[in-house]
């Protein structure tokens, strides 16, 4: 059985500016901060994804380029129009198309479709980053999620191990 690794990262905290579209929100100070601190964690937890699929909003977008100078070269960011405020139905269907070639995946995203989808991989029963995750899935929030799967499309609910939870504040 080949395992697979899926990585859930919702943006960093955005900026509300009057006038601006939900979608055109860029970051706010705050998530300029976090976002750096989340790809340098990657990098130093060698939590390398293959492909990285990114919603098109502009505050996704912002994040994952703050992130990605810390990881390899070959760390793939694709834009995915659908990721945009998908629900947790809609990001399984995403997840499960994945090509077979791909053992590492990241979307990032939103809530509240991120939280559910977390939630629903992993059932119950994996301790308090599960419960904190259940709780709130913070801007810049990680969950990384092992899963027993040959293939993607194979993924459904309860299929997962909540391998890490990690915000932010955790990392202070």
């Amino acid at each position: 059985m080949t395992n697979r690794r899926l990585m859930l990262l919702r943006h960093a905290k955005s900026a509300w500016p009057d006038g601006v579209a939900d979608r055109e929100r860029p970051l706010a100070p705050r998530g300029q901060k976090a976002a750096p601190r989340i790809g340098e964690y990657l990098q130093a937890e060698k939590l390398i994804p293959d492909l990285v699929l990114v919603s098109s909003a502009r505050r996704t977008q912002e994040t994952w380029a703050l992130v990605a100078p810390h990881l390899p070269k070959g760390a793939e960011g694709r834009e995915i129009d659908v990721l945009y405020e998908a629900p947790a139905n809609r990001l399984l269907e995403i997840v499960r198309a994945t090509d077979a070639s791909v053992s590492t995946l990241m979307l990032i995203g939103h809530n509240p479709g991120l939280q559910h989808f977390a939630a629903a991989l992993v059932g119950a029963g994996e301790g308090r980053a599960l419960k904190r995750l259940e709780e709130k899935f913070p801007t810049a929030g990680l969950a990384v999620i092992d899963l027993p799967l040959a293939l993607w499309s194979d993924l459904h609910a309860g299929t997962g191990t909540l391998e890490r939870f990690v915000t932010p504040r955790s990392l202070e």
